[in-house]
């Protein structure tokens, strides 16, 4: 059986979160460890799952009104009073099938629920098209409440939320 642990991520933590998340860059974005210094300074939740002492996924979420500038959290900052925003959340394709996302997404309601935050916030591509994380997110009970278009076209996301 397989030592699994979430925890805080800290420094010694991004040169394996900057890999894990350049293993998925088609269904995130680009992020390099200049870049994860600065989303980690606004975040209000980032995690880590650890494997058998290994990195193996991460979950990066920030609080309305941080001060972060994105496209996507500024279309929910423009809608909602109070929620959390799931920037990324990443798993490692060797430890897919351990319900890592699962149990960090938990600790992320666990939280919001805690700080009397009523909604959680994510995007996910639906051109190209993320089946995987549509279905994942279902489990948690989002539904979309809009959608963009992003990288002059290049891409549309769904825009969607949970209740905690």
């Amino acid at each position: 059986m397989k030592n699994v642990t979430l925890r805080d991520a800290d420094a010694q933590d991004f040169a394996a979160i900057v890999a894990l998340n350049a293993s998925e860059v088609r269904h995130t974005s680009t992020m390099d460890e200049a870049r994860l210094h600065q989303l980690d300074a606004l975040a209000c939740h980032h995690k880590v799952a650890v494997v058998d002492g290994e990195v193996a996924a991460f979950l990066l979420a920030m609080r309305h009104g941080c001060g972060y500038v994105n496209p996507n959290f500024d279309w929910f900052a423009s809608r909602l009073a109070q929620f959390l925003y799931v920037d990324r959340i990443v798993v490692g394709a060797a430890h897919q099938g351990l319900r890592l996302g699962t149990r960090l997404y938990e600790d992320l309601f666990d939280r919001a629920r805690s700080q009397g935050i009523p909604v959680v916030a994510c995007e996910y591509n639906v051109v190209p098209p993320n089946e995987p994380s549509r279905r994942f997110h279902d489990r948690f009970g989002f539904r979309e409440i809009g959608s963009q278009w992003l990288d002059d076209g290049a891409k549309c996301v769904s825009l969607q939320v949970a209740t905690t």
